[in-house]
Formats: structure tokens, sequence, C-alpha cells
């Protein structure tokens, strides 16, 4: 079966054709500056494991619907497409960010589907409006093919009353649905099954804490296989220190700009999410910025990794907590998989806990998983690269193989 899997942002889509009896990608692709007056389409082929082909084009892209059939026409081509024809694509998944309340596993799209996405839109409305354009458009480019949603929040829709909802008054969750819904579902749910399964443990009787750490950063805590508890809240901006995205704050300061220096709700919205977390704490939220910063005795560089690898530490300890037994901690996404510092400062002081990092293990790079910690460490320590797009593929096909 081919899958193409579209994940479709405001302005941006990035898309793969995954072939899920071999889970090889067959294209690699990303539309990007949608709507500005110069968008940027990447398209990648991999015909074979040996040889790929790259093929860039700077142009306007009006919309998504001109970005998708940019993208289409590279890929289905009679002469020069990896595929000759529309008819070879079996299955489109999609990436949704936010599924409410309503949905805790992938789903066959339907009109009601896409409705009870639209009642959504209130709770996340800078990503869930581009995953419905990508939707709709795909259902126009490809009608009769079987398309399937991939909820970000679903996997965190086990989380326990206790954990998901917030001391403020019940009436807010009643009628607004104010609560913690997590994000990186998707990905927490693929590296935590990936370590059951080279751990050769049953996923679901694992108990695991997965660390999400890119521009974004999330954690869960998984028990026998399910989340129980996760960083981000109502939005993906509570919890760990992020990119440029403050994480947990005290809410009072939000009233205390306002009084004290004027800003409106939405200069300081704009403030918490685009320029706070490392940013806001040295102007810089590229890591390998941070650490050339660090090596040039930037002072306040230095702070904002020790700020971002205390607060996951802490994180990492009230998990423990919350687990009791846990049997692994797995690192992952773009920092998590590449940064052996931030790895190794995160679980620096938990050896009393049965946490021990290998630095010299650690400090290699990895494409597939790698055990980092010691042979005496009772709690053991994996980096597993995520393939949140593989994820998706395989959520397709087992969704349409039981119909």
């Amino acid at each position: 079966m081919k899958v193409l899997v579209i994940n479709s942002g405001s302005s941006s889509i990035k898309y793969q054709l995954i072939d899920t009896k071999t889970e090889t990608v067959i294209v690699n692709g990303l539309v990007e500056r949608i709507g500005e007056e110069k968008g940027i389409l990447t398209n990648k082929t991999f015909p074979d494991t040996d040889a790929q082909t790259v093929t860039k084009m700077e142009k306007t892209i009006a919309d998504h619907n001109a970005g998708m059939r940019l993208a289409i026409d590279l890929i289905v081509d009679p002469e020069k497409g990896v595929i000759k024809d529309k008819s070879e694509i079996d299955a489109v998944g999609h990436r949704v960010v936010h599924g409410g309340e309503g949905f805790s596993e992938p789903i066959l799209i339907t009109s009601e589907v896409i409705s009870a996405i639209e009642d959504t839109v209130p709770l996340a409305p800078l990503h869930n409006p581009g995953n419905l354009d990508g939707i709709r458009v795909s259902m126009e480019l490809f009608p009769g093919v079987p398309q399937v949603v991939v909820f970000d929040t679903a996997f965190h829709q086990t989380l326990p009353p206790h954990a998901y909802m917030y001391a403020l008054p019940y009436e807010l969750y009643e009628k607004y649905r104010v609560r913690r819904y997590g994000f990186h579902g998707t990905s927490h749910k693929f590296v935590a099954s990936e370590c059951a399964r080279v751990m050769d443990r049953n996923f679901e009787e694992f108990n695991c804490i997965t660390i999400h750490l890119g521009n974004g950063c999330s954690m869960a805590a998984v028990e026998n296989g399910k989340s129980v508890d996760t960083s981000f809240g109502l939005t993906p901006l509570e919890g760990l220190v992020m990119g440029t995205r403050s994480g947990d704050v005290d809410p009072a300061v939000c009233a205390f700009l306002h009084r004290n220096k004027g800003m409106s709700v939405e200069e300081i919205d704009t403030m918490l999410n685009k320029e706070s977390g490392l940013k806001g704490l040295c102007g810089m939220n590229d890591m390998r910025d941070i650490h050339a910063g660090i090596a040039n005795g930037n002072e306040r560089a230095k702070l904002a990794l020790d700020v971002q690898t205390y607060r996951t530490r802490k994180y990492i300890g009230s998990y423990m907590a919350v687990l009791g037994r846990v049997d692994a901690i797995v690192f992952t996404a773009g920092i998590g998989e590449n940064d052996d510092v931030v790895r190794r400062k995160s679980v620096k002081g938990l050896e009393c806990f049965g946490v021990k990092i290998d630095e010299v293990v650690n400090a290699q790079r990895v494409k597939e998983p790698l055990r980092v910690s010691t042979d005496d460490s009772s709690v053991q320590i994996w980096v597993i690269p995520t393939n949140e797009e593989l994820a998706i593929a395989r959520a397709t096909k087992s969704i349409l193989s039981e119909k």
C-alpha cells in the first residue's frame, strides 16, 4: 500500500509518499511560504536506496490548493514521476493538531468528521484551519481515495481527570472545554512503542518517560502503554522551555504586564509564544547557536541552556513520581536526538533514582535507536528518532485493514 502523508500548516505543506509494505519513503517534500510573494517547493524522490533526486522551485503559491497541485504534479508524472498515475496512491493520511475530546484514535474522514474538526478550531486557531485546508484539497485531488486523520492530541486522551483538569471554575470546562489536552501525541506514542520493541517488552506493560525536544518541547508519562500525563496543556505553550515559547510561568505575569506595562492580551500572547523561551533568555532559539555562544563566553546563552535543562529535569522527577516504576527515559526530536549536552544535563543529579547516563555512548550521533545509559542504570535511557509520518502511514493502513 502506498500512503501519501500530509501535514498541512497555516502556510506550509509537508508531505511524504510511503510504501507501507517496506516502510520506505518514496517521496519527501515541503511547500512553504504559501500566500507570500515567493513560495518555495522542495521535492525529494527516492526511487531506490542509493539514489535521490531533488527538485526545488521558487514561485508564487497562492493557496494550499495551488501548493498541493504543484506537489502532486512532481509526484505523479507518466514520464518523470515516481508514480505514473494517481491511482497508485492507495490512501491519504493527514495530521491534525487538535481533536478535542471527541477523538482518541485515528479515523476515516467523513463529512461528519470534518464538521467535528471545524468545531475544534477555537482550541487551535493557528493550526486546525491549515490542517482542514489540506484535507479539503486532498479530497478534491483524490476523489474516492480513502483518507484518514491522525490527531496530535489523541494519544493523551487517556489522561485521567485528575491529570487533565485545571483548578479553575468548573463551568469553564463544562462550557468551553478548558482542560489539558497535550500535543506531540503521535511522536510520543511512536517512540514509546519503539522503545518497548527494542527493549523486548510488551507495550501494554511498559512504563516510560518520553521527552520530545525541538523548537517545540513536551514530555509524557506513559504507563502500561498509555499516556497518563503530559506537559503541554490547553495549548502548546505550557510546560518545558522551548525555542520561542515560555513554558510554565506564573499566570499572574499576564495581569502584571497589563497593569504595569500596558500590554494587551494579544501582545502578551505574542510575547509568550514568539518572543520567550530560549529566544527570550538569550536572543537565540537555535540550540546550535546557543552552544556556540557558550563557547564564546556568552553568559546569557549558558543561562538559557541551564534553565531549559533544569526545567526538563524537574519534569522527569515529577513523572517518576507519577509512574512509580520507570523502565526507560526516551529522548527524541531535533534537540533530543542530536544534542548530547542537553541530554546529559537533563538527567544530571538523577543518579540517586537509578538514572545513570554513559557519557561516552551519549556523545555518539545516532540514526537508529541507541541506549545511552550505563549497564548498571536501573532506568534505561534511550535516544530514539521520531517518525511521525511513518506513524501516520501505519495508522492509515491499520484503519483501512479493519474495514
